[in-house]
């Protein structure tokens, strides 16, 4: 029988390694509504224009768009809102410590879920420049011709 993949991705935020280098990752727990829980199971997520903001001794991911549940009445949850996040006090800290220096922001690149428990994977990220991103750009587009070059 095969083995069950420990983890399910339900978002990927594919633009966040296009717009910044992503330095350090970090895995969180998510305070959710049950709504939220079946939506994301649904694997109705959009992380694109999340972002992370330290607030006190509090994380807190916001801008992260999870649909309202189809089935979900008058219990259904506001689709953009606030989230805690569930880090240690010591991973806060350390966080608020790296975003006070220049250039530096969190941003959220995955969430998934991990036995059954939804997690969000944050990046410790500086912003690319537009040169940054065409020179990565053009880094993709030689590998890839170095690799059609060998096959054919």
């Amino acid at each position: 029988m095969p083995e069950k993949p420990r983890f399910r991705d339900v978002a990927v935020n594919r633009r966040a390694y296009h717009d910044y280098f992503i330095d350090e990752t970090l895995e969180a727990g998510l305070v959710l509504a049950g709504t939220e829980v079946k939506s994301l199971r649904a694997g109705r997520a959009n992380l694109r224009e999340g972002f992370v903001r330290v607030d006190g001794h509090e994380a807190w991911l916001e801008n992260v768009h999870i649909s309202a549940y189809e089935q979900g009445g008058y219990t259904n949850h506001e689709p953009i809102r606030p989230r805690k996040l569930l880090l240690h006090a010591e991973e806060i800290a350390s966080l608020i410590g790296k975003v006070k220096q220049r250039g530096y922001t969190l941003i959220p690149i995955r969430l998934y879920f991990a036995r059954n428990r939804a997690k969000v994977e944050i990046g410790l990220g500086r912003g690319k420049k537009l040169y940054d991103k065409r020179q990565a750009l053009a880094a993709a587009d030689a590998k890839r011709e170095m690799a059609r070059a060998l096959r054919g």
